[in-house]
Parts: structure tokens; C-alpha cells; sequence
């Protein structure tokens, strides 16, 4: 099993599809980091050369920001938001819907899974 910045990739998968696991890297750029290196995409993590897997390991560490360093990049830019008192901070506060969605209908894990035409959320009782 590969591990890549602190994360084991899946043996059994395609590596295009492995390197997704990792957070902070997508389909369209773990087909780039193939493209660059030369590897066949449809190659299974499990048939990958220590050799490759080290390219790869390198690629990942100096060009992109990934895992715990892009989660903590991502905490600041939302806690920035809020500090400023900017529309999407209010709602990240709020933690409502941020990017204009709906909220009337579609927004359950906001309000919560409550439920308001008759008999749908209620737990069916049963008789003894």
C-alpha cells in the first residue's frame, strides 16, 4: 500500500482513481501528475513501481498543497471571513447556506430534519 502524504491509497483501484483519496487533489489534476510522469492512468496502484510511487510522492509534496495543510489554509480563509463580518462570513457563522441556495426547502441540515405534513418524521408506534 502507498502512502502519500500521510494518506495509504487504495491497492485495488486505478492509481487516477487512488490519487483522489487524497484531499486537495481531484480527477483533472491526478491525471496531470500522471500526464507529467509518464504513468499510465488505467495502471492498478497495486502494479506501480517503488520508483514511480516515489515521483510521485515528490510531485505531490513540492507543487501542490494538500491534507493538512490545505484543510488549516481553508479554516483561515473561512475564519477571515467571519472576523471581517462580510456576508459569507455571517453565513458561515450562521452555518447556513453560503452560496445563495435555497433555504425554504432545501436546506435540512441547516434547520434541522424537521419535518411538517402529517406523519412523516414520526417514529411508528408499535403495540404490545
Amino acid at each position: 500500500m502507498i502512502r502519500i502524504s500521510g494518506v495509504n491509497i487504495p491497492d485495488e483501484k486505478r492509481i487516477v482513481i487512488s490519487l483522489t483519496y487524497i484531499y486537495g487533489i481531484g480527477d483533472s489534476t491526478s491525471k496531470k501528475i500522471l500526464e507529467n510522469l509518464g504513468i499510465d492512468e488505467n495502471i492498478r496502484t497495486k502494479d506501480i513501481s517503488d520508483k514511480d510511487a516515489q515521483r510521485i510522492r515528490e510531485i505531490i509534496e513540492k507543487k501542490y498543497v494538500v491534507e493538512g495543510e490545505l484543510r488549516h489554509k481553508v479554516k483561515m480563509e473561512i475564519k477571515r471571513l467571519e472576523d471581517i463580518g462580510c456576508y459569507r462570513g455571517l453565513r458561515h457563522k450562521k452555518k447556513m447556506p453560503v452560496r445563495g441556495q435555497r433555504t425554504k426547502t432545501n436546506s435540512r441540515t441547516v434547520r434541522g430534519n424537521k419535518r411538517v405534513t402529517m406523519g412523516s418524521g414520526r417514529v411508528a408506534i408499535t403495540k404490545t
